[in-house]
């Protein structure tokens, strides 16, 4: 007999699915019979928040979706906090969980693990639907991957009961998924119209443009149009005379937008984080712009002048063939907003400069490697302007939900997803101690991670914000972790740098035998 389990697993396999993360439980030891001879990989956390970091991380790095099993009650809650990290990052994850039988959900009969009403917690972030009947798994499983593959990515669950798991499971058809939003003729003549007679066209890139690097680059070098390169679209044309690396938050990007004379916005969400981190106001009218999103309900927070409801990979190739040729002023432009917005970094703060030529040290230290931040300072730093090197290869959590301990877990998923490549997890000590223990995962994978700790013994960047805001500094010095033992507990090369470039820049080029810990100290 093929059980719910099974099937599940045989399913996912189906779809793609390569790794499960999750640690197992007495709710869900159906579908780890299932997960026996599936042909997919499992990797065992150490928290359930870490399973959806992973995911989350294999899932940007990979492409694909990432995939996680948690426990009825509190695995699921455990994992909420990153599945809403997925949903402002528009990260496809599936989340997967038992809950308890069917005949006592709602009853408070004081079950273990029981809540109330399990799905609902979950629906107000994303779709949730439970599982009552075996014949509809198949049907589910085609409903969660069309939200996570055609549509404007974010989490999805699905909750099984105890009961229902071990029930045998018949053949049922998959559905294929929905085609993908594509731009519309009229749109496409009309967008061409409007960005051929420009003469001094800007393109904002965002998440949703990521995996189109060739296509944008083509696009630009057309248009002659600086790229303003969004957190989630950093990597994409690098040292590229039409990249624009910085945040939009900063003067010269912005002055860069208000000087343009067309707009052409891809698969951005236009949010605060990237576009006023520091709530001045004064943006400028992009009511003139033609904006490309896969969705509807984004395209309306934001009037444009043309808004084309399709994925910018499509948008972009129709475009092409109607674009006019243009040489004009582009690189200069953006030379010029690139050298001033970095200038900027100082004025903002004087120890900001000094924590982007980290960032930059990694770079030249490990090329093409995949840097995973967690929310500390030279990752805010660098969020404002930072030219990576590899496509999709820098992000992190200090955008949107802005989630601390996402770093450790993420950066995991990403290794995993990427095994030949060196990646980089860039973490304050204070954002470490909020997921400690799944640096252990990394020796249990043998990945070639490094965990490179910014330590200065405190939340800086939160006793800084009560500073300037005249607020007396309360709870931002927890005590750092003794990080020497701590990597020799969790059996990690350990290694101790000052804030250096080039003491970090040596330290990087070390030999490498597994997953390491360098530790910066950070004195400024």
């Amino acid at each position: 007999m093929r059980t719910v389990g099974q099937a599940l697993v045989e399913g996912l396999r189906a779809r793609g699915v390569e790794v499960v993360f999750g640690i197992p439980g007495v709710h869900t030891i159906e579908l780890y019979r299932g997960l026996a001879g599936g042909g997919i990989r499992h990797v065992t956390p150490r928290h359930e928040q870490g399973a959806a970091f992973m995911a989350d991380g294999y899932a940007r790095a990979s492409g694909k979706p990432g995939v996680a099993f948690v426990i009825t009650g509190p695995g699921l809650l455990n994992a909420l906090t990153a599945m809403g990290q997925a949903k402002a990052d528009s990260v496809p994850i599936l989340v997967i969980s038992g809950v308890n039988r069917r005949n006592s959900l709602g009853k408070g009969l004081g079950l273990l693990h029981e809540l109330p009403d399990q799905a609902a917690m979950v629906r107000p972030l994303c779709p949730s639907e439970r599982l009552e009947d075996p014949a509809d798994l198949e049907a589910m499983l085609d409903r969660a991957f069309a939200h996570l593959l055609t549509g404007r990515p974010g989490p999805v669950h699905i909750e099984i009961p105890t009961d229902v798991m071990p029930l045998a499971a018949p053949e049922a058809p998959r559905a294929p998924l929905p085609a993908r939003p594509a731009p519309e003729p009229d749109q496409i003549a009309e967008a061409a119209r409007l960005l051929n007679a420009a003469r001094r066209p800007v393109i904002l890139a965002g998440g949703g443009a990521r995996g189109c690097d060739a296509a944008l680059r083509q696009l630009a070098e057309t248009l002659d149009a600086p790229v303003i390169l969004t957190v989630n679209a950093r990597g994409m044309l690098h040292d590229h005379p039409l990249c624009v690396p910085a945040s939009p938050s900063l003067d010269a990007p912005r002055a860069l937008i208000a000087q343009a004379d067309r707009i052409l916005a891809l698969g951005t969400e236009l949010g605060p984080t990237d576009y006023d981190m520091y709530v001045r106001g004064g943006f400028p009218d992009l009511s003139g712009m033609i904006r490309v999103d896969v969705c509807a309900d984004q395209l309306a927070r934001h009037p444009a002048a043309l808004p084309i409801r399709a994925e910018t990979a499509a948008t972009i190739a129709a475009l092409l063939p109607h674009l006019a040729q243009k040489q004009a002023e582009g690189p200069a432009r953006a030379a010029d907003t690139r050298a001033r917005a970095r200038a900027e970094l100082g004025a903002l703060h004087p120890s900001m400069p000094a924590q982007l030529a980290m960032v930059e040290a990694i770079r030249s230290a490990l090329p093409g490697a995949q840097i995973v931040g967690d929310s500390t300072q030279p990752v805010y730093a660098a969020n404002l302007y930072y030219d990576h090197d590899r496509p999709g290869g820098w992000f992190n959590a200090a955008t949107g939900f802005g989630a601390l301990g996402f770093g450790p877990g993420a950066a995991i998923g990403a290794a995993i997803a990427h095994p030949g490549s060196p990646t980089i997890c860039l973490i304050g000590d204070g954002g470490l101690q909020f997921d400690p223990a799944e640096l252990r995962v990394a020796v249990d994978e043998s990945l070639p991670l490094t965990f490179l700790v910014w330590n200065n013994a405190s939340y800086r960047e939160i006793a800084e914000a009560m500073r300037d805001a005249q607020t007396e500094i309360i709870g931002c010095t927890p005590s750092p972790l003794n990080l020497a033992p701590f990597a020799a507990a969790c059996d990690l090369d350990f290694a101790s740098v000052a804030e250096d470039p080039a003491a970090l820049r040596a330290a990087l080029a070390a030999p490498q035998k597994g997953p390491r810990l360098i530790e910066i100290r950070v004195t400024s």
